[in-house]
């Protein structure tokens, strides 16, 4: 009872295979890894080459992309650490598994990401926008801002294949993707990455105006408007991650995913209840109420329930199904096939 990639029936699924590590049922978690690595190697590297350039400079915009590369680098270890919290398997104490410490690590990454880059960036351009201008050297800026461009762009292009190759697979556009994915810490990477992408050019434009003009006020609105932008970014990935940790509604495709599961299997009448929850990145949590078929008495039907739990359960993305029977005068629940995604359940 489980999803497999590969040519699949009218209602979407695949019987009698189980899904392989690379189907995209089954969650990317070496590929996540590998892109968080990625970015904290990059970050960490920047972080260094940008407050000696700020030192040597004085500019605000690199003070800004400065405090940037080293909340990014925070932000990875944090990450590592959602990763690796993240994907411990359930025991009895926590039946559900550790799945969420993936959102609450996250949570954390973003809000440094929020304290230690946005706050600083707009503190110290505004304190250079009222204070009194220093000696300007640009060469150093310029030389930083382009190497940094450099691994960023490596950075990102990492993040987005992994991005763009799910959203294939899910039939989603890469936006969307990113916005919905319960994956916190490829979302976190990827905004991160564009941030930052987005960042360089800011400080490069803010740099060579104070250059042509002679008005360090470029140089400072330049780290104000990179610190709003990170505000801007840690805010959507605080609020993503809170969604998630709140048990965020089901979109009708995944829901309509698992009421098909359930419906396919043979001791399964009908479904008149059902609950979806995210209890980590690709882990479902799913509560239903079931008709068994057949009319088995009381004991006999807990042990069928059992066994149908434990189906269930076999699919990768299933961490823990709870079922209970169905009331008799109970709506059954139908499968709408327009909104079916085949060889996809989870986002």
């Amino acid at each position: 009872m489980t999803l497999a990639t590969g040519p699949s029936g009218p209602d979407g699924y695949q019987q009698g295979v189980a899904p392989s590590n690379d189907s995209p049922s089954a969650p990317s978690t070496t590929s996540s890894l590998f892109t968080v690595l990625v970015a904290l190697v990059a970050n960490g590297l920047l972080a260094v080459a940008k407050s000696v350039a700020a030192v040597v400079t004085g500019s605000a915009a690199m003070v800004a992309e400065a405090a940037h590369s080293w909340s990014d680098t925070g932000n990875e270890v944090f990450l590592l650490v959602a990763e690796r919290r993240g994907n411990r398997p359930r025991d009895e104490a926590h039946p559900r598994g550790y799945g969420r410490a993936t959102y609450i690590w996250s949570l954390v990454a973003a809000f440094g990401l929020f304290s230690a880059g946005a706050v600083v960036s707009v503190w110290h351009g505004v304190t250079a926008l009222f204070g009194e201008p220093g000696q300007a050297s640009f060469t150093a800026n310029y030389v930083v801002l382009g190497i940094a461009f450099v691994l960023e762009g490596t950075s990102f292009l990492q993040a987005s294949r992994q991005v763009h190759g799910a959203a294939r697979r899910f039939r989603r556009s890469p936006v969307r993707y990113v916005s919905e994915t319960s994956n916190p810490t490829l979302r976190a990477v990827v905004l991160e990455d564009f941030s930052a992408l987005v960042g360089l050019l800011i400080a490069a434009v803010g740099i060579g105006l104070h250059q042509l003009t002679g008005r360090h006020e470029f140089d400072a609105v330049a780290s104000i408007l990179i610190g709003l932008l990170l505000a801007g970014v840690a805010i959507f990935l605080m609020r993503r991650n809170m969604d998630y940790l709140l048990g965020e509604a089901q979109g009708p495709e995944v829901r309509n995913q698992v009421l098909g599961l359930l419906l396919e299997h043979p001791d399964v009448d009908r479904v008149t209840y059902l609950h979806l929850e995210f209890v980590g990145p690709q882990r479902l949590f799913v509560v239903a109420a079931v008709d068994l078929t057949g009319d088995d008495p009381e004991p006999h039907l807990a042990v069928r329930l059992r066994t149908v739990e434990t189906d269930i359960e076999r699919d990768d993305l299933i961490e823990d199904a709870v079922l209970t029977l169905a009331p008799p005068e109970d709506a059954a629940l139908v499968p709408d096939s327009s909104r079916t995604i085949p060889e996809t359940l989870d986002k």
